[in-house]
């Protein structure tokens, strides 16, 4: 992975530019997978590039720059999931009961989803461990070892949270096909 920073080390700015037009759409895509709200996962890729502005002096020392800032946007949405304004704010609005409703909206009864969608929607649905590996593998396209520097867990685990993910989708992709959902 070629480092993005400017050879000359002397503008931040355009420096910080570049990361964000590199970066920028596959860490808020990222993001959103686990926070599941738009709006969010801009603002947590926003805070993850100021880490990244501060932290400029250092990033020669940085070993794999792609599993830092990925690192540091999976942490940052994880903290906001854990946060207790994020419930409040999610669990208590009538948004949350729409998506979670097992009754389809009357509109979108009359909307034939797409293989893709229900793809994505059964992403979404994993449990954060077989989402986190699904989403780095075919999604952002990271290698077993460069999700052991993202994740922090050895390889058998990714591995075996890869499988079983697969099988959770499998499971979940069979259920659209039959249930008509």
């Amino acid at each position: 992975m070629r480092k993005v920073k400017n050879e000359d080390h002397s503008d931040r700015d355009a420096w910080l530019e570049a990361i964000m037009d590199e970066y920028g759409e596959r860490l808020t895509k990222l993001a959103y997978n686990y926070v599941k709200d738009w709006s969010l996962a801009e603002d947590i890729v926003q805070d993850v590039f100021v880490t990244c502005f501060r932290h400029y002096e250092e990033i020669d020392e940085i070993t794999s720059y792609k599993a830092w800032i990925y690192r540091l946007v999976i942490n940052r949405a994880k903290d906001v999931l854990k946060s207790s304004a994020f419930k409040r704010v999610v669990m208590n609005s009538n948004l949350y009961s729409l998506f979670t409703s097992k009754e389809p909206l009357p509109e979108m009864s009359l909307v034939k989803r797409s293989e893709e969608e229900i793809l994505s929607r059964s992403v979404l649905d994993l449990p954060i461990k077989y989402r986190e590996v699904i989403i780095l593998y075919y999604y952002e396209e990271c290698s077993i070892s460069e999700m052991v520097n993202v994740l922090g867990v050895n390889a058998n685990t990714i591995k075996t949270r890869l499988n079983r993910g697969r099988n959770k989708l499998k499971n979940r992709m069979e259920r659209w096909g039959h249930d008509g959902k």
